[in-house]
């Protein structure tokens, strides 16, 4: 028997399912980590009666369509997999917070007067890092422009004109694309483009100042699109076919950075969990994520590829190298990152955080990939924790050190890249260390240190 493609009528016996009328977010992309963040929050808002809003998703790439958005009403399946707080995760629920998915293409005039909405009042966006960029050919004023601030600016002056310039009615504006100060480069992009494009004065200072710009973090694993054995499996549980399902671990990060009182207003929904933090600087979550996270990756990758390990799950597996990475980041890098901003609280429940999230039987992360640009990688998330802990501490480090020396021998084996480690920590004693490691692992190999 085949099973019926997910809509409004198959969820329509679960009468606890809010699905809200009142569009109040325009966002720019379909992708996963859209839906998977910024829309699961929105979501769950919802459920508790708090954001009673739903998202106008904008597609502006001409790659796909928007057919299986509306066969199934826009709505998807997100499925949460993996261990949090100690606990495994395994649920899924559908998730409602899109009311239509309109293609820029096709529906510009659409989007448009959607400029003019009294109830809209937030502008997501996740055009990846190509996106965030100035096309100095756009053509604002016939036509779909090409990029996403060109098409932004479109929207951004029809509601100027339409409201005659009320300062009350500018936006939220929240990019999420993965470039630090990202909303402080999409202001730039508007007004050289606002400038090339001979925009009225006023609007120029109606859209700097009626409106929010608010520099953001995210943080989530949100696989792409399973795999078909795995998706088959999936539908047979839930009982319907969903082309639009997600999975995602259980952990998440939105940082938001605002201190108006109104943007806090408008966000609603981060009142309801701590996953999403609005605060007036967000570095710290930066940091955090930079060093705990993607450092912790970094320090392990020569590790885990010297001793054999494909998957970041099979080394965590492991029990000598899971000891290791605990060892490495709760006794050297925490440390490091202590500071008048973060506490020993805060890095520490973060580092507790990525331990669990490396343990995720659901994602197999391999190694190989997190060794692309290993080299940049290592020196712009690492130098910093190997300079500071030689600094502050009269032993040299243990870890860094040896994580470190593996990613010499690797880079050297792999890519025939000889490394001087004076050129990444100027310490002498850590630099004398990462030799002694180096002679360990040759003579020794890394599996069998792992397994003293």
């Amino acid at each position: 028997m085949s099973l019926p493609v997910l809509n409004k009528q198959v969820i329509s016996k679960d009468t606890n399912h809010k699905i809200p009328v009142t569009e109040k977010v325009l966002q720019f992309g379909t992708g996963v980590l859209l839906r998977g963040l910024p829309d699961y929050f929105i979501h769950n808002a919802n459920q508790q009666n708090v954001f009673n809003g739903s998202i106008v998703v904008i597609k502006s790439t001409s790659s796909g369509g928007v057919d299986e958005f509306a066969t199934q009403d826009a709505l998807f399946t997100h499925c949460l997999r993996g261990v949090y707080n100690g606990e495994n995760v395994d649920r899924h629920f559908v998730n409602s917070s899109i009311s239509r998915v309109l293609a820029a293409a096709n529906h510009w005039d659409e989007i448009v007067a959607l400029a003019k909405s009294e109830a809209i009042e937030i502008i997501i966006s996740n055009t990846t890092e190509a996106g965030l960029v100035l096309d100095e050919n756009d053509n604002i004023t016939t036509g779909v422009p090409n990029s996403f601030p060109g098409k932004l600016l479109v929207l951004l002056l029809a509601r100027y004109q339409h409201f005659n310039g009320d300062a009350n009615k500018g936006w939220v504006i929240l990019p999420t694309e993965l470039i630090p100060d990202n909303a402080i480069l999409l202001n730039s992009i508007l007004n050289k483009l606002a400038t090339i494009n001979n925009l009225p004065t006023d609007f120029i200072t109606w859209m700097n100042n009626s409106n929010e710009f608010c520099n953001t973090l995210v943080d989530r694993i949100v696989p792409g699109k399973v795999s078909d054995e795995e998706m088959q499996s999936l539908q047979a549980k839930l009982g319907y076919t969903d082309n639009l399902l997600i999975t995602s671990e259980p952990f998440a990060l939105w940082a938001i950075e605002s201190k108006k009182a109104s943007t806090i207003e408008k966000l609603s929904f981060a009142k309801l969990d701590d996953s999403v933090a609005i605060a007036p600087s967000i570095v710290k979550f930066r940091e955090l994520k930079l060093r705990l996270l993607n450092g912790t990756h970094t320090f392990c990758c020569g590790v885990a590829l010297l001793a054999g390990f494909e998957t970041v799950i099979e080394a965590m597996n492991h029990k000598g190298f899971k000891q290791f990475i605990t060892n490495l980041i709760h006794t050297e890098l925490v440390p490091c990152l202590v500071s008048e901003s973060i506490s020993l609280n805060e890095a520490s429940t973060f580092a507790n955080k990525v331990l669990e999230r490396f343990a995720n039987p659901y994602i197999q992360h391999k190694w190989i990939s997190i060794a692309l640009n290993f080299e940049e990688k290592m020196k712009m998330r690492n130098s910093f924790l190997m300079d500071t802990y030689a600094a502050a501490n009269n032993t040299t480090s243990k870890y860094m050190s040896m994580g470190f020396a593996a990613f010499s021998l690797y880079m050297q084996k792999a890519n025939n890249v000889t490394i001087n480690a004076a050129d990444f920590c100027n310490n002498e004693a850590f630099v004398a260390a990462v030799n002694t490691w180096t002679k360990e692992i040759q003579e020794k190999g890394m599996k069998n240190i792992l397994e003293a």
